[in-house]
């Protein structure tokens, strides 16, 4: 190495260590302070008194914090959305719409079916009102076998008897068929409104439900009102019967869709049976849906208003309703999409007879996001829950889909009123006699959240409403009524024999009031773009700083800070290595001579005056002075050994 790079690696190496080689972290932290471009460090260092500089340091610290809240609050609104709603008007496409009749089967069909459930309700009726249901109706009264029951014989089960309860005997009740009080043990739930009571009755109606091999561990509900208990009742023991007929034999009991439809108009243009789809509903009987896209495709409106919509005239058919399972006469439509299952019995909407309905539609489409901004499903692929029904995933389905499936996996087999899970069969007394008691348990799990449907079950990121709006006009009007009522009757004439009255009869229109397609469209609130630059603008505001000096925060804080801490957790290892191998003996002091100078050292290359200053001190009192010579090295010995002889000295005489 040349002497003066010898120099200069001296000088560097005897200089004063500052920066990321720092040996200490107060080292590092001041040479941080001294160079950042965050001023409010380098205050602290350079303000003169401990006052000015304490409050540089509240300052500093408080916009430290006030970045990190509002770096938080940008990261925690990162996964909001905002609303967009956008109106279309275009050529909109009809949607699908699901005709019921309230009464599911004819009585005069199912009547024998049904006729020791009915002998039972009379005598309810007799017991606990004094009298019995009477009826008039000749088509009720006839006896004559109907050909879609041959070969049908289902039992009726009176296991659940109607029993009145009085709250002045706790613990007993009355039986309506025997007469006798019986002892009543276990929950008693009382299925009433706890927001709105009209009055407290002393007597309630209800029934209990108990296990076949244990009696003590009952279910009993009660029901402030006794048309409530009755249709209850008469309700558990219908599904019962009627869950073990066959589904092609129920399909003959219900209305064909020329019985139902009498007259139909679409678009300015007229249709008839064959534009419907057949639906069986358990709860209702045969359904029709019209525009169902049988053949793959769906009709279309052009124009909106009442007379480009879908006009049909229902045939009601009063005089076959069941007495005790309905209550009241009509039909029922729901609106609804092409590929969606109708659930009529939850959200249809009830018409009335001799009146005319009204449904003017506006359509509304919403599209969601889904996680992580939402917790909805594109197709309900990610949902745990099997579809049991034909249909495309909804909220809905999912719900009645688990509901279905603890039921088969608890009961045994399903509950009447929805579709059937492969491999499973509908309740009845024969195949489970506790059936009822454990539907009703497994119900009110349901209700209170206890089965986790509700967890697991999400609604859909993409799906059509139809915002309705009725309106009711009576129909026929009197001046019409005598020649409209006798050209329907002639209509009819290949359906039913009879005289057609308005009773009989509900009109029904359903329309686009106009073509405006309202969207609303979830979209991300934030990007991060958007987010680094709120950063940039949290940390300029408060701190001066820039995405660079987060950078050096991050190699200081971060990188240089362990480092110095491992660097001395290293140095201090090598010590205590380096004790551990010395020799244990004691080291002999090293012997000075008059030359040495303890304060000096031997240094080939040339003393400077910054090495000088950092020169050890004496280890006396009194430094010593330049040591004195040796004076056998001034002896000049003989360098020739023969002279020339001009050069000699002569000798002296």
């Amino acid at each position: 190495m040349a002497p003066g790079e010898k120099i200069k690696a001296k000088i560097k190496k005897n200089l004063p260590v500052r920066g990321p080689q720092a040996p200490t972290i107060k080292d590092l932290m001041h040479w941080y302070c001294m160079n950042t471009n965050t001023h409010g460090c380098r205050r602290i260092v350079v303000s003169r008194g401990r006052l000015r500089r304490l409050l540089w340091i509240l300052f500093t610290l408080t916009a430290v914090a006030l970045i990190i809240w509002q770096c938080a609050l940008l990261i925690a609104s990162f996964y909001t959305v905002s609303v967009s709603v956008k109106v279309h008007f275009q050529k909109l496409d009809f949607p699908a719409v699901t005709l019921c009749n309230i009464n599911p089967y004819k009585y005069s069909v199912v009547r024998d079916l049904l006729a020791d459930l009915d002998r039972e309700t009379r005598k309810a009726l007799k017991t606990l009102f004094g009298f019995s249901e009477v009826t008039s109706r000749k088509r009720r009264d006839t006896e004559s076998e109907n050909p879609a029951q041959k070969g049908i014989q289902p039992k009726f089960l009176n296991t659940i008897p109607l029993l009145a309860f009085n709250e002045n005997e706790k613990g007993k009740a009355r039986d309506f068929f025997t007469g006798k009080k019986r002892k009543v043990s276990g929950n008693i739930i009382h299925k009433s409104s706890d927001v709105m009571q009209v009055h407290k009755s002393k007597e309630t109606v209800g029934f209990q439900l108990c296990p076949s091999n244990d009696t003590t561990n009952c279910a009993t509900y009660t029901f402030s009102s006794g048309v409530n208990a009755i249709q209850e009742w008469y309700k558990l023991h219908y599904m019962n019967i009627m869950a073990q007929v066959p589904l092609e034999k129920k399909i003959n009991m219900s209305y064909s869709a020329e019985e139902l439809v009498v007259t139909c108009f679409f678009d300015g243009m007229s249709c008839d049976a064959r534009n419907f789809t057949l639906f069986h509903h358990p709860m209702y009987g045969n359904c029709y849906t019209f525009n169902n896209r049988e053949n793959e495709t769906t009709l279309s409106t052009s124009m909106g208003g009442s007379e480009y919509g879908l006009q049909v005239i229902l045939f009601i058919d009063e005089e076959e309703y069941n007495p005790f399972l309905v209550s009241s006469t009509g039909a029922k439509v729901l609106i609804h999409q092409q590929n969606e299952y109708p659930f009529i019995e939850d959200v249809g909407t009830e018409i009335e007879t001799a009146m005319s309905t009204s449904i003017g539609m506006h359509l509304t489409e919403s599209f969601k996001l889904s996680e992580p901004y939402s917790q909805c499903t594109e197709d309900g692929h990610d949902v745990p829950v099997e579809n049991i029904y034909n249909a495309s995933y909804s909220l809905q389905i999912c719900l009645y889909s688990c509901f279905q499936t603890k039921m088969v996996e608890k009961c045994g087999c399903a509950q009447y009123s929805q579709p059937l899970p492969p491999n499973a069969n509908y309740c009845n007394y024969q195949q489970n006699p506790d059936w009822m008691y454990c539907y009703y348990k497994l119900y009110q799990a349901f209700v209170n959240e206890e089965l986790g449907c509700q967890t697991v079950c999400r609604e859909t990121c993409r799906f059509k409403e139809w915002t309705q709006t009725s309106s009711l006009a009576q129909w026929p009007s009197e001046v019409s009524e005598n020649w409209l009522l006798r050209v329907l009757t002639w209509d009819q004439r290949q359906q039913t024999n009879k005289q057609l009255n308005k009773t009989d009869l509900a009109k029904l229109l359903i329309f686009y009031k106009d073509l405006n397609q309202r969207s609303i469209v979830e979209s991300p609130a934030n990007s991060i773009e958007v987010l680094l630059s709120n950063f940039g603008g949290q940390l300029g505001l408060w701190m001066s700083c820039s995405v660079v000096c987060v950078i050096e925060i991050i190699e200081v804080f971060f990188i240089d800070f362990f480092s110095i801490i491992a660097r001395r957790q290293w140095q201090k290892a090598k010590e205590w290595w380096a004790r551990k191998k010395a020799h244990p003996g004691p080291e002999a002091p090293p012997s000075q001579q008059g030359q040495d100078n303890p304060t000096l050292y031997i240094d080939e290359d040339l003393p400077t005056f910054t090495s000088a200053l950092h020169l050890p001190p004496a280890l006396g009192a009194q430094v010593p002075g330049t040591p004195p010579p040796k004076y056998n090295t001034l002896h000049l010995e003989r360098a020739f050994s023969n002279q020339l002889p001009d050069t000699q000295v002569p000798s002296e005489p």
